[in-house]
């Protein structure tokens, strides 16, 4: 505020000082066109040539002021000198002042030996005489008396500046000091938190223009906490199922250095690299999961995409593999249907999909990929012939690192919470039921995992910018 302050105050002083000159002015110009409207009555034309019957006590009087000089004259039309002090400066512009100037005191400024003079002029006319047959009346003034009633004036007014304005920034400065305590405040207990602390920070003594600061400070610490959380926990799972496959691949190396039989040797290099598919997988299911998890808490860029497209190409990459393990993969192809999505995260959950359901379906088995739309919704299925599993179970494969008891198929248990993750991003709904079939029948049962997500319209004004939001499962 003192930047502001003194740029002002010298503005303050220059309009001071010109208001200051025009007040003082007035007075005195005001007992010029006096002096002038006198000697004006005492003129009098004689056969067009004018006289001025000014007595000598007159012209004492008029000459009377102790600090400043005054002067008069009377001058013809030509500025030939009629009567008066010769010293009194002509007008420049006399030819034009006498035809269109006259009848009334005006004032002009001037100088005179190094002195500034105010000079009161009027043009008097003979009664119905031309213009050319007048004569010019000016008394002058020197300005001291108006310099000193103008100093004093600024002086009354500059003078309290200089303790007002003073005393203003101390009032001020301790009202902001004041007003500002309780955000140093704030301040301080935020410096004191330890570098872990994430806790919100407590309102109670929070002052109330501070509380939306406050709260959106509370905010992004909760969101900064989740993002600590799901690294943390994400350290912890990796740690954890790191360990085992890890050390299963060193006990393996380590056999393989005993075994001198090359039959054995071969078998202990082929547990090596199926335990380092297995890690390999375990690595890229993490990933995946980090990925998922990051997606969650970010603004995740979301196009319109068909789902059912897109579902047919991550298809067509698994025919290979599933023909390897002699299962019957096959997409049901349907109408176009749009969503709101993430193309690299649905292939990953869709890749997940399968790879899961052809984990646990046995060979000779089925798995069908299709996408139905119902109304508001798209429900991407994905069914298979295997095992299936219990209704008390559906839930719990979602948890990261479940597997069903009693499974043979290989997997890191990391598969299905891919899923889940990525669907709460897209504002989908995942799940995993068991499929009602008749039991006399020799097919097994299976299963079918559903991920119900919001429907992407179109509208006459284009589309839909907010997706629908899904309520069943």
């Amino acid at each position: 505020m003192l930047a502001p302050l003194l740029f002002v105050w010298p503005i303050s002083i220059a309009f001071t000082h010109y208001f200051a000159n025009s007040v003082a002015s007035f007075p005195y110009d005001q007992s010029l066109r006096e002096h002038v409207a006198a000697i004006s009555r005492q003129v009098s034309f004689v056969d067009g040539h004018p006289q001025l019957a000014l007595p000598n006590l007159a012209q004492i009087f008029l000459r009377s002021d102790e600090i400043d000089n005054v002067y008069f004259h009377m001058l013809d039309p030509d500025g030939q000198l009629i009567v008066g002090d010769p010293e009194l400066p002509v007008p420049k512009r006399l030819d034009t002042l006498l035809v269109n100037e006259h009848s009334e005191v005006l004032f002009r400024d001037d100088e005179y030996r190094g002195q500034s003079l105010r000079v009161a002029y009027l043009y008097l006319l003979e009664a119905g005489a031309p213009p050319e047959r007048g004569v010019l009346i000016e008394v002058g003034e020197t300005t001291e008396k108006r310099s000193q009633l103008a100093n004093k004036i600024i002086a009354s007014v500059i003078l309290p500046q200089f303790v007002i304005i003073p005393l203003a920034v101390v009032l001020v400065w301790f009202g902001l000091s004041q007003g500002l305590r309780p955000l140093t405040r704030l301040r301080d207990r935020i410096e004191a938190r330890r570098e872990a602390d994430l806790s919100p920070i407590a309102l109670r003594r929070v002052p109330e223009e501070l509380r939306p600061l406050t709260e959106a400070f509370n905010s992004m610490l909760a969101r900064m906490q989740q993002n600590v959380t799901a690294q943390r926990r994400f350290i912890a799972d990796a740690a954890h199922q790191m360990r085992t496959p890890l050390t299963g691949l060193k006990t393996q190396a380590q056999l393989a250095m005993r075994e001198t039989d090359p039959a054995e040797l071969r078998h202990a290099l082929r547990q090596i690299l199926n335990g380092a598919d297995r890690a390999s997988h375990l690595v890229d299911q993490l990933l995946a999961l980090a990925r998922a998890e990051a997606s969650e808490h970010s603004q995740q860029t979301l196009v319109v995409l068909d789902l059912n497209h897109l579902l047919r190409e991550v298809v067509e990459t698994w025919v290979v593999q599933a023909l390897e393990k002699r299962i019957d993969l096959g997409y049901e192809p349907a109408g176009s249907v749009l969503i709101l999505g993430n193309a690299f995260l649905l292939r990953e959950m869709i890749n997940n999909l399968l790879d899961n359901a052809l984990r646990y379906t046995p060979p000779g088995g089925r798995v069908t990929a299709r996408v139905v739309g119902q109304g508001d919704f798209a429900l991407l299925e994905i069914e298979d012939s295997g095992p299936g599993i219990s209704d008390a179970e559906s839930q719990k494969v979602f948890d990261r690192f479940y597997r069903v008891d009693g499974t043979d198929g290989e997997g890191s248990g990391l598969g299905l919470a891919i899923v889940r993750e990525i669907a709460e991003v897209h504002q989908a709904a995942a799940s995993l039921r068991p499929i009602n079939r008749d039991m006399e029948a020799d097919e097994p049962a299976g299963c079918v995992a559903r991920i119900v997500f919001p429907v992407y319209r179109a509208t006459s004004q284009g589309l839909i910018q907010e997706p629908v939001q899904t309520g069943f499962a």
